[in-house]
């Protein structure tokens, strides 16, 4: 680098702080494991692995069991086990490092394309500012460089005047069997064809060319384990009376996710000082995004990719100092880091999302009878082969069973008596923030503390034999 001209040795140092150093820093915290959905989704990928098929009803829990399920997300499954088995946590985070750094090298050299590297790296850490809360070892991580490839895709096509290769829409299989986000990407797909239209005086070409890219990319989401249902699975979420209570399906509130706003408010000001000149197309886009992102928590990842992808566009156009040596160099870093974060050690923080310890003092004979568990401990149990009441499967289950236990864990005592006698619970693990509830165990005369840490808490049934 020495040797190197100044252009070339600032893209280089600012391609490694970007797309190098940051994911290794981020794929390597044990903060992408605090969610208790990682372990069912590890748990659902060991059962298509070792029955060689998607299950078409639950496995897992008690109260659903045997009744129609069939994930979603079944490819990022697989991948998330084949990591698992390949070197435990170790694995499912260098899966995660690599997603995150394909993840920034899209938006990174994207953005290096219009502005200056550091300014391209600049755009990056502000997107990770808004990512880092939800940056989870779950398929939704592993979805994010697929919008922005995706994105990254319908700007080079635009940039050509043309339609995207027909071949493109293959993508659109590998993305419905990842994540529900593949909705997002038929959106950006239509707002670049209709921003074609509008642009392009052959409006006959782009109605046809860009008409036979959508209808293979509507025929290629269809190609997956559910079918028209898994297609419309996302829309149906949205109607479910349960969504207030679950956190990332929460409308965005700055006392929750101050440092969205943050960000907003930083790029709103970018907008007015820099004044990008996009077309109105992709002001709407970005605006209905932001709209979504304001009714959900978990759209805010989607609106920060697509804009750290779009807004440069219309700001400026740099050289790009990249050359096929320095992309040859980046290439080996990638997969040295990969292989070295799957052989460092490392593990879960105890906590309610990976409660081991706590699990481990189960008694053996309460493993087979009916728990009423903390809802996210739910994926932990399904990992340790124990059917929990709930899980992080929230949509599967249903509101009345989702609703009906949050007013169990709120403490109504006449809903706990009724859960108990429908479903002949025998023992609860649950999570020290359950205060009312563990409040009502322990003045119910039926009910005995077993096991208590840090973590939560173990009753039982006092009639329960654990001999």
């Amino acid at each position: 680098m020495s040797s190197a001209n100044p252009a070339v040795r600032g893209f280089v140092v600012a391609f490694a702080i970007a797309v190098l150093l940051i994911p290794a820093a981020l794929g390597s915290s044990t903060t992408i494991f605090n969610d208790g959905d990682v372990s069912w989704h590890i748990a659902t990928g060991q059962w298509i692995l070792d029955h060689r098929a998607i299950p078409d009803s639950d496995p897992f829990s008690f109260t659903w069991f045997g009744q129609k399920w069939v994930p979603i997300e079944w490819l990022a499954e697989i991948f998330m086990t084949g990591a698992y088995r390949l070197a435990g946590y170790s694995g499912i985070a260098a899966l995660v490092t690599l997603a995150l750094i394909a993840l920034h090298a899209l938006v990174f050299l994207n953005g290096a394309r219009f502005v200056r590297p550091f300014a391209a790296a600049g755009i990056v850490v502000a997107m990770d500012v808004v990512l880092i809360p939800m940056m989870l070892a779950r398929p939704h991580l592993i979805a994010w460089a697929m919008v922005a490839g995706w994105t990254w895709l319908m700007l080079r096509a635009r940039e050509a005047d043309r339609a995207p290769p027909l071949a493109a829409a293959l993508l659109m299989i590998v993305w419905a069997n990842l994540h529900g986000s593949f909705v997002m990407g038929l959106a950006i797909a239509a707002g670049f064809g209709l921003e074609a239209l509008l642009a392009s005086p052959d409006k006959a070409r782009v109605i046809r060319t860009w008409g036979l890219f959508g209808l293979a990319c509507a025929a290629a989401v269809l190609v997956n384990a559910n079918g028209i249902e898994g297609v419309l699975h996302p829309f149906g979420i949205a109607s479910l009376e349960m969504l207030p209570l679950i956190d990332e399906w929460k409308p965005s509130n700055p006392a929750v996710t101050p440092f969205f706003f943050a960000v907003l408010a930083g790029a709103l000001l970018m907008i007015w000082l820099k004044r990008p000149r996009l077309h109105w197309v992709r002001w709407l886009m970005l605006g209905g995004l932001l709209a979504l992102a304001m009714l959900q928590v978990r759209h805010q990842a989607v609106l920060a990719i697509a804009a750290a992808m779009i807004l440069p566009t219309g700001i400026g156009r740099q050289p790009q100092a990249s050359t096929r040596k320095e992309a040859g160099l980046a290439a080996a870093a990638v997969a040295a880091l990969v292989a070295v974060r799957a052989m460092l050690p490392l593990a879960p923080t105890e906590n309610e999302a990976n409660p081991w310890r706590l699990i481990a003092q189960v008694p053996q004979p309460l493993r087979n009878q009916p728990v009423l568990n903390g809802y996210a401990m739910g994926g932990p149990l399904i990992l340790s082969g124990i059917r929990p009441y709930v899980d992080g499967r929230g949509d599967m289950y249903g509101d009345e069973l989702v609703i009906g236990y949050k007013r169990i864990t709120d403490g109504d005592r006449g809903a706990l008596d009724a859960a108990v006698a429908r479903w002949n619970i025998r023992w609860a693990i649950l999570p020290r923030r359950y205060a009312r509830l563990i409040a009502l165990l322990y003045r119910s005369p039926g009910w005995r503390r077993i096991a208590n840490n840090r973590t939560g808490i173990i009753y039982v049934r006092e009639e329960v034999a654990l001999r």
